[in-house]
């Protein structure tokens, strides 16, 4: 077998249903569900992370870009460095938050604007580590405590660009779970959206005991009412603002 089916194989695979090499589950549009109950990772802390690099424009066009791997076959595994028209670099400040629904019928969210950063020992049981606004490797991070799962009834993950240009298309932004056990959870942001500055990453039910988590992966145009609207949670929702650095 040749170096170069190898290397595509492998890459098919790993987008498809997980690697047992990486100890990992992707959820996919072809495999969208996992339950944390049957993996024995439903109790304890879940880490949730948000992470994010640049990627080059598209501009130039994929049949381009392709061309240039064929030549230069180690730029694969190089991050590229996202550029606007201007050949200016585009700065995005992605945001995690969740929206919460507890079993007793109270209803939040959790994220960096308005500091509503939440709590691990008491309802919602979700806790947002802080706010990185520049695309830091360690990326931000959601602690659910599932210690309280019989408390919770629904979470709706999701990511939103505060007050830039939406660069969904050129930020290669992953959602990755880590439970107390089990394999990681990962998610890819790899849809193409444009003009999007919201996206419903994943949600997260306890249906009769059963912790189960999917993919969403639905971008809108909108902020977190919009997303609020899609998923029936019936918030109220004002305009919110961040402190200057």
């Amino acid at each position: 077998m040749a170096f170069w089916d190898g290397l595509w194989r492998g890459r098919a695979a790993q987008f498809d249903s997980g690697s047992a090499a990486t100890n990992s589950i992707q959820l996919t549009k072809r495999h969208p569900q996992v339950s944390l109950s049957k993996q024995g990772a439903a109790t304890g802390n879940l880490r949730v992370n948000l992470s994010w690099r640049m990627r080059t424009s598209d501009i130039e066009g994929r049949s381009k870009q392709s061309g240039r791997l064929l030549r230069h076959p180690l730029k694969l595994f190089k991050p590229d460095v996202v550029q606007a028209h201007t050949q200016g670099v585009v700065n995005v400040d992605l945001d995690l938050g969740c929206l919460y629904e507890m079993a007793d019928g109270s209803k939040g969210v959790v994220q960096p604007l308005g500091s509503f950063f939440g709590s691990l020992n008491e309802a919602p049981y979700v806790r947002l580590s802080g706010d990185d606004r520049f695309g830091a490797p360690s990326g931000e991070t959601l602690f659910v405590n599932l210690d309280h799962r019989e408390s919770i009834k629904r979470l709706l993950f999701f990511v939103y660009i505060y007050d830039r240009t939406p660069a969904f298309d050129r930020t290669h932004a992953k959602v990755t779970l880590y439970p107390s056990n089990g394999p990681r959870v990962e998610i890819e942001l790899d849809e193409r959206a444009p003009q999007a500055r919201s996206c419903a990453v994943f949600s997260m039910e306890n249906v009769k005991g059963e912790l189960t988590v999917r993919r969403e992966v639905k971008f809108v145009y909108g902020f977190q009412a919009e997303l609020d609207r899609l998923y029936g949670w019936g918030l109220q929702w004002g305009r919110g603002y961040k402190t200057k650095i």
